[in-house]
């Protein structure tokens, strides 16, 4: 399944894009769509009308085993990476029989009540019947990026309408940002708001480098299939062969020269991958996000509770001098007990402290933390009094204030020049020793103030800072070290300090290149971005748009570019990237907005996706340098032979069941391994160097050919039912087995080869010889062949395979860094 857009878009991820598995009805007749199958069926049927029937028969059969085939090995793959997607499907808690019940996101419907939290993803259509500071963000059907507060419906049954500025109804796509509510759902699925605006826009999801990869591949065979095929037929009538057989026998050579098992090798390939990655506990939501994977030559990572373990200890608190402060630390406490919204772990190290003596304050307004402002602020009252309470990045809670206090028994002072600076020091050293730091300030509000406005945080009092320890994730160091020796360059992205980050990068061994703060990235134009990322492997005070303009910059150089976060301010980049990675316990908009899903929270995990992913792009590359190579070899010489002599080198028929038997070859392509050498580095797709080794090994094939027309000739004369039959074996063995020439790079004899394919591959060989001597070969216009000529065919193969090997050499001595 493609990658929805959601965030700020027009199509956001979930049920709503997951669309009921295909029925192996549906998966048989996929195939029998393509329009070479039509034409090639539509002539059979012609030819049966016209007295072949034994042979339209023929052609039918091998037509419909070779779609089944295909079909039920997609079936396959198609089930199983449904499955592992099911395991980190989207629930939603409802309510029933008055318990919370955890239920798929698709199985809702009108009537039931959900309960949504701060992180949570808004499954449905619906009006609000309580709601607690409860705060959403709207922007995939609004447009507008800040959160909007709803409350309660005073009529809940009041029919919806489409307008998701309603104050008392969330509608489908939007996410919580802070605070609870209770949702009675009207609308599901299609029939939602978002559900008919998807379904009108039809947006189509922004290709990936495996896809855009396959296309030019298409775009290539497409063109030589044409060439070959309009000049086949143009021959054929030229020499004034029968129209019809002419024009069967051009159709059955472009169905040869098309690689329609490609999908199928790439499905199961895939399929299999996903179920490896899923032993190691990483479940794959879109099954060619593995081989994007593979590709990826950059990482961009979040920070905390990605690269660290987000265990977060509270190291200290302390005023603006830095002496230790009780105050300080009920203020935090304060704070962190009475917001709303999603509780992050610095708030559990908060709240872990024995409680202040709070009793007696009580919550009048919140204002929700949000990552443009980085702070959260809750006004609070106790015995007349109103207080608000500021908590947040520390640099920009500093410029909110205008006073300060030094201690909770000192009075309150003016906040000096002087003051700003030794506070400023104190921040840079706390910094540099690893230390995350939040800021705490506060002041006194009116009586009769009921609401909390980001107006408010201004004349505020410093009252000092908490600092917390966040030590680095167990294996992380070993994980980004493996990336980097694989070729995949890590960069860190982060809204925290650029002093901690520096700190946490030397406790992973992570030299910093160069280093860009999010002030500097909203100065810069997109092209002098780009310019500046290739430098750089460290941002630091970056908003979540400004990640997803570091990832795009990244990928408009060509990178193909990879980003592993757990948090609502990842989810834009989790989308941007060409694979984005979270863990299972992230929030919703996170799990959403990924392609892959960590259930265990260790990084080295992520080193063998990439190997898998390799390993997946490896046997791909597999089948289409067999395609390219020496399968259009004897494709093409199947066309010159339609110049060079009397007759039709191979029947139809003979052609289509040429193709079905070497497809049966390498069905076992996706269990071979692969070498070392493919998984030491990211490989990506080259149409040059396909070009290439096509032009390379296909004349090797086409002059065997030629020699193996001169042999029969000499051997048979002008006897079609011979030479075809010879052809035919030549054709299929020299297919089948240059294989295992052209699957490594090194030495065939090095290079360990899958049983299965050992197995499959000399099985059809085997058939292809025996098909001579059985009842069918009539049917299929072949003849017994004598011993001669398996005498010659022992010493014609070998020496092919020797001369592809030899070739193969040469062109990977000029090629050898691809």
């Amino acid at each position: 399944m493609g990658k929805s857009r959601w965030f700020g878009s027009a199509v956001p991820p979930g049920p709503l894009d997951a669309p009921a598995p295909r029925s192996l009805l549906v998966e048989l007749l996929t195939p029998l769509r393509s329009p070479l199958v039509l034409v090639l069926l539509g002539a059979s049927l012609v030819s049966a009308l016209t007295g072949d029937r034994a042979g339209a028969l023929i052609i039918g059969l091998i037509v419909l085993l070779s779609a089944t085939l295909d079909a039920v090995q997609s079936h396959r793959a198609g089930r199983a990476a449904a499955s592992l997607a099911a395991r980190v499907a989207l629930t939603a808690t409802v309510l029933r029989d008055g318990r919370e019940v955890e239920v798929p996101v698709v199985a809702l419907k009108p009537g039931d009540r959900v309960l949504l939290r701060a992180g949570d993803w808004v499954p449905a259509d619906g009006r609000l019947l309580q709601t607690q500071d409860f705060f959403v963000n709207a922007s995939s059907l609004t447009g507008e990026a800040f959160p909007v507060e709803k409350s309660a419906s005073t009529d809940p049954d009041r029919p919806l309408g489409d307008e998701p500025q309603a104050p008392d109804a969330v509608f489908m796509g939007s996410s919580v940002v802070s605070g609870s509510a209770q949702l009675r759902v009207q609308r599901t699925g299609v029939d939602t708001a978002f559900g008919r605006l998807s379904s009108s826009l039809s947006v189509a999801p922004a290709p990936t480098a495996f896809d855009l990869g396959t296309r030019r591949f298409g775009l290539l065979i497409l063109r030589l299939t044409v060439l070959l095929v309009l000049a086949t037929l143009l021959i054929n009538l030229m020499l004034q062969r029968p129209l019809l057989e002419s024009f069967l026998f051009a159709v059955a050579l472009a169905v040869g020269l098309t690689p329609e098992l490609l999908p199928m090798i790439v499905s199961v390939t895939l399929a299999r991958g996903a179920l490896r990655l899923a032993a190691q506990q990483v479940i794959v939501k879109r099954p060619s996000a593995i081989q994007d994977l593979g590709a990826m030559d950059v990482l961009c990572t979040d920070k905390t509770g990605t690269l660290t373990q987000a265990r977060i200890r509270l190291d200290r608190h302390g005023d603006a001098a830095g002496r230790p402060a009780p105050g300080v630390l009920e203020l935090a406490w304060l704070n962190s007990h009475f917001e709303s919204g999603l509780r992050s772990p610095l708030d559990d190290a908060i709240l872990e402290q024995a409680p202040p003596p709070w009793q007696g304050w009580t919550k009048v307004d919140e204002v929700p933390f949000d990552f443009e402002r980085r702070r959260v602020s809750v006004l609070l009252q106790r015995d007349g009094q109103r207080r608000l309470i500021v908590k947040g990045a520390p640099e920009d809670l500093l410029r909110l204030c205008d006073r300060v206090q030094d201690g909770a028994t000192e009075p309150v002072r003016a906040l000096q020049p002087q003051d700003r600076l030794a506070i400023g020091g104190l921040l840079e050293q706390l910094a540099d020793q690893g230390l995350r730091v939040l800021g705490i300030a506060w002041r006194e509000a009116a009586p009769q103030q009921s609401h909390a406005r980001v107006s408010d945080e201004s004349g505020l009092v410093f009252a000092g800072f908490v600092a917390f320890q966040d030590p680095p994730r167990p294996g992380a160091a070993q994980a980004l070290q493996a990336l980097g020796e694989r070729g995949v360059a890590v960069k860190i992205v982060t809204g925290d300090n650029e002093r901690v980050t520096r700190h946490l990068c030397e406790q992973l061994g992570l030299p910093v290149q160069g280093v860009l703060l999010g002030s500097e990235v909203a100065g810069l134009a997109d092209d002098a971005l780009q310019a500046r990322v290739a430098s750089v492997n460290l941002y630091c005070r970056v908003t979540p748009a400004q990640k997803t303009r570091i990832l795009l910059a990244l990928k408009a150089r060509g990178r193909v570019v990879g980003y592993l976060g757990d948090g609502i301010n990842d989810a834009p980049a989790l989308h941007a990237a060409d694979v984005g990675i979270s863990f299972a316990g992230a929030v919703d908009v996170a799990r959403q907005a990924a392609d892959m899903i960590l259930l265990q929270q260790d990084l080295r995990v992520l080193h063998a996706g990439v190997l898998e992913g390799r390993r997946t792009f490896g046997n791909v590359m597999k089948y289409i340098m067999m395609a390219t190579s020496s399968n259009f070899g004897n494709m093409a010489s199947m066309a010159l032979a339609a110049l060079l002599l009397p007759f039709m080198p191979l029947l139809p028929l003979q052609v289509l069941l040429n193709n079905l038997l070497y497809d049966i070859s390498e069905i076992a392509l996706p269990l071979d391994p692969v070498d070392e050498a493919d998984l030491a580095a990211p490989r990506r797709w080259d149409m040059g160097f396909v070009r290439d080794f096509m032009l390379a090994i296909g004349p090797v094939s086409s002059v065997f050919d030629l020699l193996t027309f001169q042999l029969l000739l000499h051997l048979f004369g002008p006897q079609p039912e011979l030479f075809r039959t010879g052809w035919f074996i030549e054709s299929l063995a020299t297919q089948v087995l240059v294989i295992f020439v052209v699957r490594t790079r090194g030495a065939p004899w090095r290079s360990r080869t899958h049983p299965a394919l050992w197995l499959s591959a000399l099985g059809v060989l085997a058939l292809a010889v025996a098909l001579p001597y059985t009842p069918l070969a009539p049917w299929l216009g072949f003849a017994p062949l004598p011993p001669v000529y398996f005498a010659l065919l022992a010493l014609l193969v070998p020496a092919y395979l020797a001369s592809v090997e030899w070739a193969k050499r040469g062109f990977y001595r000029r090629h050898p860094a691809v």
